[in-house]
């Protein structure tokens, strides 16, 4: 009875959908773009510290793609880092839980300036799904000001690189100001 319902499983493909297609040259674009942004605006390589603030983990699934075989972020300069002390970008998923609020704070008055907070994911922006629960305070902004939103539940690891371009080059045009 079980050799037969192992044989099946062996020969069946798997149940799950497909993994949506991804342009090459697309990624490619943006990754340069985003080391040159990157290298003109802090000389180095960005190096961006997650950091989860209560979330479902949805978002953490499309962030950890970015380091991926498709993605690759390193070969770019863009690295995660373990720290926040060698942070240049705090990326928050989920929204603020009571219970995380007081690790947020002390995880920015880690990070050194210049410092770039950015709301991952609908709950980051406005507390999303768990909006309204006794232990969520809302978004991210109720404890730390945000420069950059990343909407979507979760958004693709291609839109947060284009988020990430964004901010970067909105703080080298104002800087040049």
């Amino acid at each position: 009875m079980l050799w037969p319902r192992l044989a099946r499983a062996l020969v069946r493909p798997p149940l799950t959908d497909p993994a949506p297609a991804v342009s090459a040259d697309v990624v490619q674009a943006l990754a340069e773009r985003l080391d040159a942004t990157a290298q003109a605006r802090l000389g180095r390589s960005l190096a961006i510290r997650q950091v989860d603030a209560g979330s479902c983990n949805g978002c953490e699934l499309e962030i950890n793609a970015l380091n991926n075989v498709v993605y690759d972020l390193e070969r770019f300069g863009l690295r995660f880092v373990a720290s926040p002390r060698h942070a240049d970008v705090l990326l928050v998923t989920g929204p603020l839980t009571r219970n995380m609020r007081e690790a947020l704070l002390r995880t920015r008055a880690c990070t050194p300036d210049p410092c770039f907070v950015v709301a991952v994911g609908d709950c980051a922006v406005d507390g999303g799904v768990f909006k309204g629960s006794y232990a969520v305070e809302g978004g991210i902004a109720a404890a730390l000001p945000v420069d950059l939103v990343i909407p979507g539940c979760p958004p693709t690891p291609t839109q947060l690189l284009e988020g990430l371009l964004a901010l970067l080059d909105a703080q080298a045009t104002a800087k040049t100001r």
